[in-house]
Formats: C-alpha cells, sequence, structure tokens
C-alpha cells in the first residue's frame, strides 16, 4: 500500500518544479570535471502540485497486462474506488492506493491493484513526493524506469536505479569516483539491457529507513528527484523531521541539500538521449524482478 500525501514537480503530495534558471549572481561551483557533482544553485519555479483527489482525478488508471510479468488484475478507476484500492484519507487528504490483501487467490492466479501513470509527461525538472508509507513483505517490488523507489520483499534500503534500453550511452562508475557523488553503494554499473540482463545500474541508499519497513516506521519521509540532463541525475532521501526548510517553504534549492543519496553523473550517461517524455506512475503489484528473489529478504 501507498499512502500518498503530496507530490510537486520542482516535489505524492507530489509537487513537480521545472523551467530551473540561474539568478544573475549564480555560478558554477564546479566543472563538469569527473568526479564532481555540477552545484549550479539554479531557481525552480513551481509548475504542478498533486494531493488528494488530484491522484484520482488527474491520473490515468492503467488496466493494460503488466508489463513486468505481475501477478496482478489492474483496475479501472471506479472498479479500484468500489473495492478500496484507490481513495482518499479524509483525516489528512493523502491518497490511498492498495493492492487487494484480504481476498483468497489460487496459487499463480492473480490478485487486483491500482497503477495510475501522470497525464503529463516531462522531459527534466526537480520531483518531490511525499509519502508516510510503501509496500511492505513478500512479493512487493515497488519501482519505475527512473526508478527512485525500488527493493523486494523484506528488503531493509532503497535501492535507486536507471534503466536505458538497449542504448549503451548510460553507465555508472564503480569505483574511483569522488566520495562527494552519492552516500550510496554502487551495485551496477550498466544501466542498459542485453539479452535478459536488465537490472540497470542500480545506487543502494545506506540509510536503513529509505525503504520497507524501516520507513513505513519512521513515518515516511520525502524523496527527491533532480533530473537535469547537464549534470546527471540526483536521488535525495528525508525524514519528515530533516526536510530541508527550502522545500517546506516550495522554494527548494538543492544545492544546499547535501550529498544525494544516488547520483548518476551525466559524463558516463547520456541523459537527454535516454531519458526523455516520460511520465510518472504510482502502482502496487507483485511482478519479476531480475535475479532470484523469491527467497531473498526473509521470503
Amino acid at each position: 500500500m501507498y499512502t500518498l500525501c503530496k507530490l510537486f514537480l520542482a516535489a505524492l503530495s507530489l509537487t513537480t518544479l521545472v523551467g530551473a534558471h540561474h539568478p544573475s549572481h549564480a555560478h558554477s561551483r564546479h566543472g563538469r570535471t569527473a568526479g564532481h557533482r555540477q552545484s549550479t544553485n539554479k531557481i525552480y519555479t513551481f509548475q504542478d502540485f498533486y494531493q488528494g483527489e488530484d491522484f484520482i482525478n488527474d491520473w490515468d488508471f492503467f488496466t493494460g497486462s503488466d508489463p513486468t510479468s505481475g501477478n496482478v488484475n489492474y483496475q479501472s478507476k471506479l472498479e479500484a474506488q468500489s473495492k478500496g484500492l484507490a481513495y482518499v484519507n479524509d483525516c489528512d487528504n493523502s491518497t490511498v492506493l492498495a493492492v487487494d490483501s484480504t481476498s483468497a487467490v489460487a496459487p499463480g492466479s492473480n490478485r487486483d491493484s491500482a497503477h495510475i501513470t501522470s497525464q503529463k509527461s516531462y522531459n527534466g525538472g526537480l520531483f518531490v513526493i511525499d509519502t508516510s508509507n510503501m509496500p511492505v513483505g513478500c512479493s512487493t517490488w515497488p519501482t519505475g524506469e527512473i526508478n527512485i523507489v525500488e527493493g523486494v520483499n523484506n528488503q531493509v534500503t532503497n535501492q535507486m536505479t536507471l534503466h536505458s534500453g538497449t542504448s549503451q550511452s548510460c553507465t555508472i562508475a564503480k569505483s574511483g569516483v569522488s566520495a562527494d557523488l552519492s552516500t550510496g553503494q554502487v551495485l551496477g554499473t550498466d544501466c542498459y539491457s542485453t539479452g535478459n540482463a536488465d537490472a540497470g545500474c542500480s545506487v543502494e541508499d545506506a540509510d536503513t529507513n529509505s525503504f520497507g519497513y524501516g520507513f513505513n516506521n519512521a513515518g515516511g519521509g520525502v524523496i527527491a528527484l533532480l533530473w537535469d540532463t547537464s549534470s546527471g541525475m540526483s536521488v535525495w532521501h528525508f525524514a519528515h523531521s530533516e526536510i530541508p526548510v527550502d522545500l517546506t517553504a516550495q522554494t527548494p534549492n538543492p544545492s544546499t541539500w547535501g550529498t544525494p543519496a544516488g547520483f548518476w553523473f551525466a559524463q558516463s550517461c547520456d541523459i537527454s538521449a535516454n531519458f526523455y517524455d516520460h511520465q510518472m506512475t504510482e502502482y502496487n503489484n507483485p511482478s519479476f524482478f531480475p535475479g532470484r528473489t523469491t527467497q531473498a529478504f526473509g521470503c
């Protein structure tokens, strides 16, 4: 179950901030040299904000076959609402997306679930999601193509991952990289897919409250993605007690947030060539995850 508080694009709540520009006095503290993130003091303008009924009314409910071969029946908006799989919590105006966890389902059969996708597509910006709960336990796999949240079963740390399809113009260095790039551990270096290999390039968050039970027991948190075609992809995770003041004020300045948990450098990954016209998606389902995971992480 996802409980989405809000989302905006600068940051579910979901906010989206795009149209970054430089104030006249701003300058780059680091050039685009290997081993450094580009810090630009960009100003982000508020573009989209989603909260409560926005996720129900302004996003599309996907009802097709699961693209990751999961045992799931994605429900329409009316079906999901009638079955209690998509609703708004009147107490705090948060949006809840859930999997049917009460029905008896025969082995190999599918469970009903909700899968929503934004009607708008994006080519960069700052995306911030505020959520109090994420799916946990055996058979769960929160994920996407720019995976700001990914993991399976009872995994305790978030595994942020990029998937660039068959293009081999996106990689991430595993060693010999300056420590100021990210606080996470690089797990896979090839972001592209070859044959049946589709694990992508992952960075594991060191924070045990970044995923699953730890995340939920901590009351959730905020996850921010900075998608910058000139510098790269950066992902931060903040507990609710540690959200930057500028983010709370909806005037975010990522250059002041410190080292991200995950970073993919534009010098080794052609961001604009591999990631474009993306929609945002939230869903709950048991799916196929690369590798042998049936008995992994306590399951």
